[in-house]
């Protein structure tokens, strides 16, 4: 049984490893613990998981039987890239098309939760073709926001001022350690505190 189906959920987090990182020792447990768990949070993020993946969630039960009043919601960095083979994942177009769609689904679900839809994180080294299409696909989903969707691109917050994604944020160029979710976490609570008071 997951969190969220033990009831008393006012916030759901979704999304890949990156949130599923809020439960590691070496991520954001410690953060949890003190800022998210007094605010009767579940975490659903699951490791590997693409849009299509939390789609497939969301639409075969994960929400049911649950009324939060935020969804936070992170997912698109494993669509980006590269395969092996070196064919792309996903295209922009795709990715925002897929992140929209999984919107709309989280939205029919629970209508009555504000969704936070965060842009996808930073990742790599500084010239690395893929930042490029974060910020593509940032720039698309930022359209969505609207008085229920808060669209928040924090990646700037984890760069130094010439683009280099420091690896005392991010060990892998992918996951934030602990003070990388602190810097989530700043990010967050604010928005979250607007209308939980």
């Amino acid at each position: 049984m997951t969190a969220a189906k033990r009831g008393g959920v006012d916030v759901v987090f979704l999304g890949d490893s990156i949130t599923d990182g809020w439960h590691w020792d070496t991520g954001g447990r410690r953060i949890w613990e003190k800022t998210f768990a007094p605010r009767h949070a579940a975490n659903l993020g699951i490791g590997y998981d693409r849009i299509q993946n939390v789609l497939w969630r969301v639409e075969n039960g994960e929400l049911d039987g649950i009324s939060p009043r935020w969804v936070v919601l992170l997912i698109g960095t494993n669509n980006t890239g590269n395969e092996d083979e070196g064919k792309p994942r996903n295209t922009t177009p795709e990715i925002v098309a897929g992140i929209s769609n999984l919107v709309q689904r989280i939205e029919t679900r629970l209508p009555r939760a504000k969704i936070i839809l965060f842009g996808i994180f930073p990742r790599g080294e500084k010239n690395d073709p893929i930042r490029e299409q974060v910020k593509a696909v940032n720039a698309g989903i930022s359209k969505l926001a609207n008085e229920k969707i808060k669209f928040m691109d924090i990646g700037d917050k984890f760069l130094t001022t010439d683009g280099v994604l420091p690896r005392e944020l991010f060990p892998d160029l992918l996951h934030p350690n602990e003070k990388g979710y602190q810097i989530w976490a700043d990010a967050l609570v604010p928005a979250l505190d607007e209308t939980m008071k």
